[in-house]
């Protein structure tokens, strides 16, 4: 989220990327193409109270997306829907809900806030001091989508014939940031001062995924337990830091 509020023009340059994408799938017959978009298209009068209702796919227009990487992906599903209609170019998009797992950022300001909070609460189980800081007042609600049921969904969709519009794929498992901090301590088995940065980049104050229309087209949805994600992935984190620390100090 940092990096998303810090950096619009950068994020609006990725619509070069898209663009020559497009072009080049064009160019030489790619017979499917697939775009990764983003849950950062919708609306943001819909997106104002925590207790936010599912998002669904009708909720990006009006548009009111978020500035500059919110308005990039809307603007390059356009790309795909008239790529499309103008050259027969078979696209298919999926609105991604802040996928995470092992292997993924964890720290440099690109991170996600599951693998974000796995680096504060390890940091501070490795130092002793046992305090973390929140941005926001943690009250924020997101659903949050394991990297493999995220796998799975880009393959059902891809091979779809069914669907040829936007479609969300992520979990319908709302938490708030707070929730979100207590299955890492709970994981960690540790419990923490926390402060709350309010001054900080936080969001929307609500966010979630309305799986109704791929539960209708696919009979699926994406189902692993976000706690279930947490443990391998504050796993994979835990090593990495822990590895560094005693590289560190050998050295």
């Amino acid at each position: 989220m940092g990096f998303i509020e810090n950096n619009k023009g950068l994020c609006m340059l990725t619509v070069l990327i898209n663009t020559h994408l497009l072009m080049s799938a064009k160019k030489f017959g790619v017979q499917r193409y697939f775009y990764s978009s983003s849950a950062c298209v919708y609306a943001a009068d819909k997106q104002t109270d925590v207790n936010v209702t599912g998002l669904r796919e009708a909720d990006a227009y009006p548009a009111m997306p978020e500035d500059g990487y919110g308005w990039e992906k809307l603007f390059s599903e356009r790309m795909c829907r008239h790529f499309t209609e103008d050259f027969g170019l078979v696209t298919r998009v999926a609105r991604f809900h802040n996928v995470y797992g092992p292997h993924g950022a964890y720290d440099g300001g690109r991170e996600k806030a599951p693998a974000a909070i796995c680096r504060k609460v390890i940091g501070a189980k490795l130092s002793g001091k046992h305090e973390i800081e929140i941005w926001g007042n943690g009250e924020q609600t997101r659903s949050f989508m394991y990297i493999d049921d995220c796998i799975d969904g880009i393959g059902r969709i891809m091979r779809s014939e069914k669907v040829t519009f936007p479609i969300n794929l992520g979990s319908a498992e709302k938490v708030s940031i707070n929730q979100l901090v207590d299955i890492v301590e709970d994981i960690a088995g540790v419990k923490l001062k926390r402060s709350y940065n309010l001054s900080a980049p936080k969001g929307v104050n609500g966010r979630n995924s309305d799986n109704t229309i791929i539960k209708q087209t696919l009979d699926w949805e994406p189902s692993i337990p976000l706690r279930t994600g947490m443990e391998k992935t504050y796993a994979w984190i835990y090593d990495e830091m822990a590895g560094c620390k005693t590289k560190t100090r050998r050295t």
